[in-house]
C-alpha cells in the first residue's frame, strides 16, 4: 500500500511496533499508538494490518489523534464496539472507512444504479484464489466479505443466491444477478483494469472534507452481519 500511495504523490509515514507489547496495558497501548500517529504529522491513518481485537484500540488511537480512519478489511468488531466507534467519528468529524475498492468498479456503480436496491433479483458471487491462505482466516471472512460488500453496496434487498469462496483453486472472482432464474447480470472481477484503489483514495479524501463516503463502519457492520449468516 505505501507503494501505491507513493505513487498518487501522497506522503507516507509507516509506523512499526502497531500490536500491543505483552507488557503494555490496553490503556498504555492506545495512548502510545496515539502519540506515534499525531508525532507522524498524517491526516490519515491507513490500518495495513490483520484483523484482530487490536483494530478496535488502533481505530480509536487514530481518532485520539484526530486523524480520518481507513482499515482493511474484513471488519470483525462487535456491533456494540462498532457503534461506539461510529458515533465517536461522527461527533470528532471524521471519517473511518472499510477498504473495499470492488465496490467502486464502474460496473457496480451501474449496479447501483439500474438495480437498487436489487428487491426481486438473487446474487451470486465466487472468490476463488490460487495460493495458500497466509492470513489465517477463513475464506468467507477474507474472500467472501468482498463479494458481499458489493451486494450490501449494490444490491442489499437481493436474495444470497450463492457465494463460494476457497483459497488454493484456479482463480475466480466473479458477481452475478438472477431474476426468476435468469441471468440478467455479470461481471468478472479479474478482467477488470481499473484503477479502483487510486479511486478509493480519491473518495475518501473528498469524504475527509464533507463529501457522502457510503463505506464506513455501518457498512462494515452490515457486511458483518451477512458473512456471520453465512458461515
Amino acid at each position: 500500500m505505501k507503494n501505491v500511495l507513493t505513487a498518487e504523490n501522497r506522503h507516507v509515514s509507516s509506523i512499526s511496533g502497531t500490536r500491543q507489547a505483552p507488557e503494555e496495558t490496553p490503556a498504555a497501548y492506545r495512548a502510545r499508538l496515539a502519540e506515534t500517529m499525531l508525532a507522524s504529522g498524517a491526516q490519515i491513518a491507513w490500518l495495513c494490518v490483520l484483523p484482530g481485537s487490536h483494530i478496535a484500540a488502533m481505530v480509536d488511537a487514530a481518532l485520539d489523534a484526530g486523524l480520518h480512519v481507513i482499515v482493511e478489511k474484513p471488519w470483525l468488531c462487535s456491533a456494540p464496539v462498532t457503534q461506539s466507534l461510529a458515533a465517536r467519528a461522527r461527533a470528532m468529524q471524521r471519517v473511518v472507512a472499510i477498504h473495499y475498492e470492488y465496490c467502486l468498479l464502474d460496473e457496480i456503480q451501474k449496479w447501483r444504479a439500474t438495480f437498487f436496491p436489487g428487491t426481486g433479483f438473487a446474487f451470486g458471487g465466487h472468490f476463488l484464489l490460487n495460493r495458500s491462505d497466509h492470513t489465517g482466516m477463513p475464506a468467507i471472512d477474507n474472500l467472501g466479505a468482498h463479494l458481499l460488500a458489493i451486494r450490501a453496496y449494490a444490491v442489499p434487498h437481493s436474495a444470497v443466491l450463492q457465494i463460494r469462496c476457497s483459497y488454493e483453486q484456479p482463480d475466480e472472482r466473479c458477481v452475478w444477478l438472477e431474476r426468476r432464474k435468469v441471468r440478467a447480470a455479470f461481471i468478472d472481477l479479474l478482467a477488470t483494469k481499473e484503477l479502483i484503489i487510486q479511486r478509493f483514495i480519491s473518495r475518501f479524501e473528498a469524504a475527509a472534507n464533507g463529501a457522502e463516503f457510503p463505506l464506513d463502519l455501518n457498512f462494515a457492520l452490515e457486511v458483518a452481519e451477512e458473512v456471520d449468516a453465512l458461515r
